[in-house]
């Protein structure tokens, strides 16, 4: 067990040190194509980061048919808005008190307000729909209508993301493989490293999650608390991993539109293909936790829409949809 402990430490800094190349990779990729936080934050970054939570669900129910493999899934594809919206916010705005503690950015957040408010009023409308079509799910033709619906939305939001983008690319660190070589940063090198540090998050995450069932074996833990608590845990550690390295720079933008991006195209891509590929019958604690993200989605949306300003405090608040989950999970 203790090898287990190790290796899973080992795999968890490999995808701290991968999220690091290709935040650094992204941001060159963004300063090319003269493209703001948003688009960096909310789309490339959010897209990048969010592969390996997409594959999971896909290969659990495509390659392991079965109940298991379905729980797996469908967990799975649940558990990523969910650990999004709450312990992801939570790190995030732990991490600026933090960096506030040591002297390294004070606790105002510099945030562009209009691309967070629309990354999740984009989440919320079509998170939701996707939730309330379980209570319809027997209707096969109205379900595949809302999920064809839902696919193409991803491209109204693209189209708002790039036509309102603001907020350029500035203070960059020098490409990682740039120092490497001693060589400009041209467009190969940047998409070099961006490939690179994909395939080493990818790679880390599914080592992550390797040794962790094998830990969860030794421990007893169900298909479905797994891929619903620990999975999301290992996938989404590049989103907030990036977004701790971005709060630490100052880049509040691109820190929170790698979530909140990140949130709009789980809401897409592999909801839709549970939609399609499954019962999609939520229920339990895997409808409690889907409720439990739109509910903290809906809480941040109004705060920003009303008081017109984020800070790190509000974002902790993500901590208590979290607990409130575990404790639900625990009372079973």
């Amino acid at each position: 067990m203790t090898s287990y402990i190790i290796s899973t430490l080992f795999s968890l800094g490999f995808i701290l040190g991968s999220c690091y190349v290709f935040s650094n990779g992204v941001e060159w990729l963004g300063k090319h194509y003269k493209l703001g936080h948003g688009v960096v934050g909310s789309v490339l970054a959010a897209v990048g980061t969010a592969l390996p939570e997409t594959i999971i669900p896909i290969i659990a129910i495509i390659f392991h048919p079965g109940e298991a493999g379905m729980q797996i899934g469908i967990g799975a594809i649940a558990g990523a808005p969910f650990m999004l919206g709450t312990l992801a916010f939570f790190v995030t705005g732990s991490a600026v008190v933090f960096y506030t503690l040591l002297g390294r950015r004070s606790l105002k957040m510099n945030t562009d307000l209009n691309a967070i408010s629309r990354d999740l009023t984009f989440f919320v409308i079509i998170y939701g729909m996707a939730v309330l079509t379980t209570f319809v799910h027997q209707f096969q033709v109205l379900k595949a209508v809302i999920a064809i619906a839902l696919l193409l939305s991803y491209g109204v939001y693209l189209k708002k993301t790039f036509s309102a983008d603001s907020e350029d690319i500035e203070d960059l660190d020098k490409l990682f493989l740039g120092k490497i070589f001693n060589h400009e940063e041209t467009l190969f090198l940047i998409f070099l490293q961006i490939a690179l540090s994909l395939a080493g998050i990818i790679f880390g995450a599914q080592l992550f999650i390797h040794f962790v069932k094998l830990l969860s074996d030794v421990m007893g833990i169900a298909p479905l608390i797994l891929s619903i608590i620990i999975t999301p845990i290992a996938t989404e550690l590049p989103e907030k991993l990036n977004s701790i390295i971005w709060t630490r720079q100052k880049k509040d933008t691109l820190a929170l539109g790698n979530i909140t991006g990140a949130m709009v195209f789980q809401s897409c891509f592999p909801v839709v293909f549970g939609m399609l590929l499954t019962p999609w019958v939520l229920k339990g604690i895997t409808l409690l936790s889907a409720i439990i993200a739109l509910v903290s989605a809906s809480i941040y949306l109004a705060w920003i829409r009303i008081t017109k300003r984020i800070n790190p405090f509000l974002l902790m608040i993500g901590g208590i949809g979290y607990l409130i989950f575990l404790m639900a999970i625990f009372l079973r």
